[in-house]
């Protein structure tokens, strides 16, 4: 009997893996984030990605970030997203993994929706008053949340 292989990818690289590529069905111009949440045993409940609700065209309503009609009165983020898409009842306890921090208006699905744990690649809005607000709120709902330590690995899928 052999030796099991040493070079798997740990449960974080995996999901966060499915997260960046989910992030990657995202038609934004500018910003693609994508979502992945998962059981306390590692099963993948739910995932989403940036984008316009169902029924919205994508070729139909603005993808600029300035302006009075712009993407923000349109897109739902990735988080609302993956937790909309759930259909399996509870998500008590379960873990996030997003490609960037949660936003403040995230955060508070995040903590409605009973998730304990987001596991977040990117914070370059750490200094906006909506990352500030979600860490607080965060923090006071007892939701962990800690940055993904990339580990170099190239991982490379051939379609």
């Amino acid at each position: 009997m052999g030796d099991k292989r040493k070079d798997y990818i740990s449960w974080d690289e995996y999901f966060m893996g499915i997260a960046t590529l989910s992030g990657m069905r995202s038609k934004d111009p500018n910003t693609q984030v994508g979502a992945c949440i998962v059981s306390q045993d590692n099963k993948i409940l739910s995932m989403g990605y940036n984008g316009l609700p169902r029924g919205c065209s994508d070729d139909e309503f603005p993808w600029n970030r300035d302006g009075e009609d712009n993407k923000y009165f349109y897109t739902t983020h990735s988080e609302l997203n993956a937790i909309l898409n759930y259909r399996g009842g509870s998500l008590d306890n379960a873990k996030l993994y997003v490609t960037l921090f949660p936003c403040n208006e995230c955060a508070k699905a995040i903590i409605q929706a009973g998730i304990k744990t987001v596991v977040y690649d990117c914070d370059k809005y750490a200094d906006t008053a909506s990352v500030i607000a979600s860490k607080r709120m965060l923090n006071a709902a007892g939701v962990r949340y800690y940055k993904y330590e990339r580990t170099g690995r190239t991982i490379t899928i051939d379609m």
